[in-house]
């Protein structure tokens, strides 16, 4: 009989490093700032009772590979920690049957005081809450980021999701990944169960309107070995924040592999000049399956240069997404809200100064 999982478990791959230097991106300061945050505990949610019954008996192996678990991966750190607690509790708020989500968060493998901080915050407020926290060594991924438009893509946390077959057990076979700087309104197994079809290994809302040459350089366009990549693809832009991934097919097609070789490559002729995207791109855009666009509102961060509030897209919504150099609490925290900020204000568990402990 397997022994219980511990509360916060921290699992690591073989080959993966267990200690590296804490990230350059994230100041000592702002960490400091995030030691100190408290966060409320957020409400029990419970199924609903149509909702299929996975085990409840502390065989964490064996809830963790039912087959009717929805799982879901983001990243975990401390900058993005407010955000992060805001996402899980809409998560959690609009699931049908919330009992059933397992959460998989991608830490950076630092030192081991801050990854048990994270993760006592995160058990601190969803004490029933079923996750993991996967370390992730940076160093896999360090020197093959190119330096983009913004410093903060080129965080290697960014390119954990590169890395999502390698880091989650092998019985996860369908993963839905999730930015934290964005809530749900809607349930999220409606989005994990997305058709992928015959061929296609993740699925994500696609935009078509977009200028999908301008993600790559004049290098890349002018040189015909590697612009017939797009070749017979009807290629559209897609934003990597929201995905639904089938892990099967992944590593079966050893698709962390090609990301990689993409990622060489601009090292040594710069072909694209923003962050994590455009390996993606290069490897999946034109064969994916379609998301309605409903499932991922981007851009509400606001423009990069300029900072300017954005309004919803047309249509219905399901998940609103600040993507962009603009995030609610920071604006919230300022005073200086976007319109569109208050939709993420009430999944805010950042308990303040002023607020009285019940």
């Amino acid at each position: 009989m397997p022994k219980p999982v511990p509360p916060c478990p921290f699992l690591n791959l073989p080959h993966l490093a267990l200690f590296l230097l804490a990230l350059s991106f994230v100041t000592a300061a702002a960490a400091t700032t995030t030691t100190s945050q408290r966060f409320r505990e957020a409400p029990q949610f419970y199924n609903s009772p149509n909702c299929p019954s996975i085990s409840n008996d502390n065989n964490e192996a064996t809830n963790i590979c039912s087959d009717d678990a929805v799982h879901v991966a983001m990243t975990l750190d401390a900058a993005y920690l407010r955000g992060s607690m805001a996402a899980i509790l809409s998560v959690l708020q609009h699931a049908t049957c919330p009992q059933n989500i397992h959460f998989h968060f991608i830490a950076s493998a630092s030192t081991s005081s801050t990854h048990h901080h994270l993760c006592r915050k995160i058990a601190s407020s969803f004490p029933y809450l079923k996750f993991r926290v996967y370390r992730y060594d940076d160093s896999t991924v360090a020197g093959l980021i190119s330096t983009s438009i913004r410093a903060a893509l080129d965080c290697p946390l960014n390119y954990a999701r590169n890395y999502l077959a390698d880091l989650l057990p092998s019985c996860v076979r369908r993963v839905v990944y999730l930015d934290s700087d964005l809530v749900l309104v809607d349930d999220i197994a409606k989005l994990a169960a997305t058709p992928l079809g015959d061929h296609s290994v993740l699925a994500a809302p696609e935009y078509c309107n977009a200028n999908f040459t301008s993600y790559f350089t004049p290098t890349f366009w002018s040189n015909p070995s590697l612009s017939l990549t797009f070749a017979g693809r009807n290629a559209c832009y897609f934003n990597t924040g929201v995905m639904v991934i089938d892990l099967d097919r992944w590593r079966a097609g050893e698709y962390t592999t090609k990301i990689v070789e993409w990622m060489e490559l601009q090292k040594r002729m710069r072909i694209y000049e923003l962050g994590s995207l455009p390996p993606f791109l290069l490897v999946f855009a034109g064969n994916i399956a379609p998301v309605d666009h409903r499932w991922n509102q981007h851009g509400l961060g606001g423009d990069n240069f300029r900072g300017l509030c954005r309004d919803l897209h047309s249509g219905p919504v399901s998940l609103l997404h600040w993507s962009g150099k603009g995030k609610p609490w920071a604006r919230l925290d300022a005073n200086r809200p976007c319109p569109l900020d208050a939709l993420w204000a009430p999944y805010d568990l950042l308990q303040t100064p002023f607020a009285l402990d019940s």
